[in-house]
């Protein structure tokens, strides 16, 4: 992912912002559950981008990354939208614990702008729904020029969708962030229709660090800079999700991107480690070797 890459990330405070107040009043309502439910993953499978991730002979991609990982956040359907049965090779490829979390296609959320997207987005959700319980949580990921001035379009596509299938949706346009007033009716619109508020950790858009769940659901888009700060900056989210467990978070979604994408893989091992060891978890940990000739883990 290039979105909010920068030159110099030793230069970003990474801090984690306070949590929004919102956040602790929505997660009040739930009772805390002994065993959060957490699946981690990475945004695609495909070799060329998790280069040096398989086993030499690998021959199915898909089949081995669910080994691997309990989760995908599934990108390749915002460029297409694929048919029925793929979604069902998908799915039969992968143990019953694996999660697939679609993004609507651009059509969607780019070209059209969800106007008129009634047929279209049915579409995609008829294939989605092929995937059956391995289904997760679909993900809306608006234009970074789709603005507040838009807001009773997407109040009527939120509105508008299924009240049984789970969604997140992620804004970019910075004035949804920058004015409170319009920051709090976006909210507002996400928690009363019990959709996701996607919360996106990087480098050069600290401003969508909002910190403001609007339901049970941690939603997390976090991209790395291949750069070691990446692994301190994991280490805080684990602190804080489970500051947000201990108030009431039962859900946890958290992909994991890099600027250069072959990297995630390792990171994602480190979060899973962690996170196992705060939540008395025992997450699959991608296969590793021990060191290379530096002195650096890498993965098989």
């Amino acid at each position: 992912m290039k979105f909010g890459k920068v030159e110099n990330p030793e230069l970003i405070d990474f801090t984690l912002p306070e949590t929004h107040k919102n956040t602790f009043r929505v997660l009040k309502r739930y009772n805390k559950l002994e065993k959060t439910s957490i699946y981690v993953g990475c945004a695609k499978w495909n070799r060329a981008d998790l280069k040096g991730f398989y086993p030499r002979g690998t021959k199915d991609e898909l089949e081995y990354y669910s080994t691997q990982f309990n989760s995908i956040e599934l990108n390749a359907t915002f460029y297409r939208n694929f048919p029925a049965q793929q979604f069902e090779k998908w799915k039969l490829k992968t143990p019953d614990n694996f999660k697939f979390f679609p993004k609507l296609g651009q059509e969607i959320s780019h070209w059209k702008r969800l106007n008129g997207v009634e047929e279209i987005t049915n579409s995609y959700i008829d294939n989605f729904s092929n995937l059956q319980e391995k289904l997760g949580t679909i993900f809306l990921q608006l234009h970074a020029n789709f603005g507040p001035k838009n807001f009773s379009i997407l109040q009527n596509f939120v509105e508008s969708w299924p009240k049984n299938l789970p969604l997140a949706v992620e804004v970019r346009h910075k004035d949804w962030f920058e004015d409170k007033g319009i920051a709090n009716d976006f909210y507002l619109l996400l928690e009363e229709n019990n959709i996701a508020n996607v919360l996106v950790d990087t480098a050069g858009r600290r401003d969508m660090m909002h910190m403001c769940l609007t339901n049970n659901e941690a939603f997390i888009r976090y991209v790395g800079t291949n750069h070691a700060t990446d692994y301190d900056r994991l280490n805080d989210w684990v602190d804080k999700l489970k500051q947000w467990k201990e108030a009431g978070l039962q859900n946890i979604h958290f992909f994991i991107h890099q600027n250069i994408e072959l990297a995630s893989p390792l990171l994602a091992a480190h979060f899973i480690k962690k996170i196992n060891l705060a939540f008395n978890l025992g997450l699959k940990i991608p296969n590793e070797k021990k060191t290379d000739k530096n002195g650096q883990t890498s993965l098989l």
